[in-house]
């Protein structure tokens, strides 16, 4: 069934709501609204607002609220309306939700997600736009997750509320209604930890996720026809990273282009180049390169918010670069 990113995820509540009564969500205007963006639309009507908690306007009380209701055995789906006000509850991810588990010897768990609408692209400035995964990609006791298709949005998701340590999991606000395809109706899980090869080729490799994958296969797309055969992974998780994959494709094409929205400056790019010139090294025939949005703030305006984000043409050209050297 040809379904949206936004509905996939829509379906995912539902299924997982379904079949466990321990589910339930909490966020703001996620009720009688359906969520700013309608991902939870419907959702009170069927499971009532016992299951459906509109909240406050405070992420600290809606993480921290989470965090109490997991280390009692319920699954809590924290909804943040905007990724970037996951600062607000920062401490209570951190240092709340991420030790829980190791605080007490392993003898307590802390299974929740938190929703996190991310990303440029749809002209939000400051405040409605910013990819602040790499916050927590260096923290113990968190799993990171990043899809960038319907049917991963529904699968990942389904695997990180089933998931019995917490979850961030951001899901990427340009893509909501834009990529549409064939997504089962029945419950499944994409397993979390594991990248997906969209592409396979033997002259560079592309890594990234989130929107960004868009952009790498158009220009895999373009280069084919220059003779240029590609490799596009799409990491899907970012903690933990799929070692084995990245290391695969670097060790098979000796050229890697890391491609992601979020800055370039501190991004998951710096990490993922790290592990390949750590253990790939003698494989390479170029440089690790890395393309991200500049190392500035998020512009409203439409022409400032293009030319500081990654794109197909600058995708390309770094492409092209790299399979020339």
């Amino acid at each position: 069934m040809e379904t949206t990113y936004i509905k996939a995820i829509n379906d995912a509540l539902r299924i997982a709501m379904r079949e466990d009564e321990n589910v339930f969500l909490l966020g703001e205007d996620i009720g009688a609204l359906g969520g700013a963006f309608k991902a939870t639309e419907g959702l009170l009507d069927e499971f009532g607002s016992a299951r459906v908690l509109d909240t406050p306007i405070s992420e600290s009380l809606i993480v921290g609220a989470a965090v109490g209701a997991a280390a009692v055995g319920l699954r809590p789906v924290a909804e943040m309306q905007f990724a970037d006000f996951v600062s607000c509850g920062f401490d209570q991810v951190v240092n709340m939700a991420a030790t829980l588990r190791y605080r007490h010897g392993g003898n307590a768990k802390c299974p929740m997600v938190v929703r996190c609408p991310s990303g440029s692209g749809v002209r939000g400035g400051l405040f409605h736009s910013q990819n602040p995964e790499a916050w927590f990609t260096r923290v113990p006791g968190l799993k990171v997750v990043a899809p960038a298709t319907a049917f991963d949005a529904k699968g990942l998701l389904l695997s990180a509320i089933q998931d019995d340590d917490p979850v961030i999991y951001f899901e990427h606000k340009f893509l909501y209604r834009r990529v549409k395809e064939d997504v089962p109706e029945a419950s499944y899980v994409v397993p979390i930890g594991k990248a997906a090869l969209r592409m396979e080729g033997s002259d560079i490799s592309f890594i990234t996720y989130g929107s960004a994958l868009y952009h790498c296969l158009d220009a895999a797309a373009e280069l084919a026809k220059e003779g240029v055969t590609s490799e596009v992974l799409d990491l899907r998780t970012l903690l933990p990273l799929d070692r084995g994959a990245i290391l695969a494709t670097a060790r098979k094409t000796g050229k890697v282009l890391i491609v992601h929205e979020d800055r370039l400056t501190g991004g998951i790019g710096g990490e993922v180049a790290a592990i390949i010139a750590e253990h790939a090294f003698e494989y390479l025939d170029a440089p690790v390169m890395r393309l991200g949005m500049r190392d500035t703030h998020n512009a409203f305006a439409g022409a400032m918010e293009e030319y500081i984000l990654p794109s197909r043409e600058k995708v390309l050209a770094a492409g092209r670069k790299l399979a020339g050297y």
